[in-house]
């Protein structure tokens, strides 16, 4: 019997590194290791029938690569920045690739600029845009970061939070300028409207209270809606999207011109929202009744 290449045999021996990698990476990912908040390496080499030397060796080695994180206090071990960061792309990845087929589909019937929204902290992030075939239509806003509470997509993205964590949050960020990292390729910025005096019979988000009182109006309606209230002479609605978890990690948002949608607002809400619902879906979340 011919005896395998060096080249085959170190192709098995790196393969059966990667593997006990996986392993402790597992075992850091498990129930116990969460609920502790990190494991040390006599538990890990427990855990994987591996010397505690080796695993030292292993760990360190991952963590330098931020795949693990070592707490300098207890010296155990948690899952890293860097593991999080690159499944974080992956999600959002196949998120954009499952939504950009129905984003299409409201152009398609509504004739609006659509995107998909995400938040960053205080900030809404655009991850993709399709846009009209109008020449005067909203502008896409791919890459750029946005204040949250200022706009509906934003309201949408922190409606199922808990009213301490609105609180929370509003209070660090509540007072965010409008755009908070435009993209520098961006020929020529929107006209944002400064924060106004809310007008007779028009809703505008000031202060906490007017904030906690659209958010239970969105959760009601299962959309949020913004008139002038980011940019001047444009109106939008915004829906939530939902992962397998029953958490939104998006919006779903059409926004257009005052004079085209202004008098149509529930109705593309409504839209947004069946469509929102529909891409929930395909991402496994629980079944969820849209309005209308």
């Amino acid at each position: 019997m011919t005896p395998p290449t060096t080249a085959a045999t170190g192709q098995r021996r790196n393969s059966a590194g990667l593997r006990r990698d996986l392993e402790l990476l597992e075992a850091l990912g498990s129930d116990e290791a969460l609920q502790q908040g990190g494991l040390g390496v006599v538990r890990l080499a427990e855990l994987a029938g591996r010397d505690k030397g080796q695993v030292s060796r292993t760990l360190a080695t991952l963590a330098d690569a931020g795949l693990v994180a070592r707490d300098p206090v207890t010296l155990g071990y948690s899952l890293g920045y860097q593991l999080y960061a690159l499944a974080a792309r992956t999600a959002e990845a196949r998120l954009v690739r499952e939504a950009t087929g129905y984003l299409r589909r409201i152009v398609a019937a509504t004739h609006e600029t659509t995107h998909l929204c995400v938040l960053r902290g205080g900030s809404v992030l655009t991850l993709a845009s399709e846009l009209s075939e109008h020449a005067f239509r909203g502008l896409g806003w791919e890459g750029v970061s946005t204040a949250a509470w200022r706009t509906s997509a934003g309201r949408v993205l922190v409606s199922g939070w808990s009213d301490e964590e609105l609180a929370a949050w509003y209070e660090l960020h509540g007072h965010d300028e409008a755009i908070v990292s435009p993209a520098s390729s961006r020929p020529s910025g929107p006209s944002v409207v400064p924060p106004p005096p809310p007008p007779p019979g028009k809703l505008l988000v000031t202060d906490f209270d007017s904030l906690l009182a659209e958010i239970r109006r969105i959760r009601e309606r299962g959309y949020a809606t913004v008139d002038e209230e980011f940019e001047a002479g444009v109106v939008g609605v915004s829906a939530p999207v939902y992962d397998f978890r029953g958490q939104i990690i998006a919006a779903v948002n059409i926004s257009a011109p005052k004079p085209r949608l202004g008098a149509h607002l529930d109705a593309a809400g409504r839209l947004a929202a069946r469509g929102a619902a529909e891409l929930s879906a395909q991402l496994g979340a629980p079944v969820l009744t849209p309005p209308g």
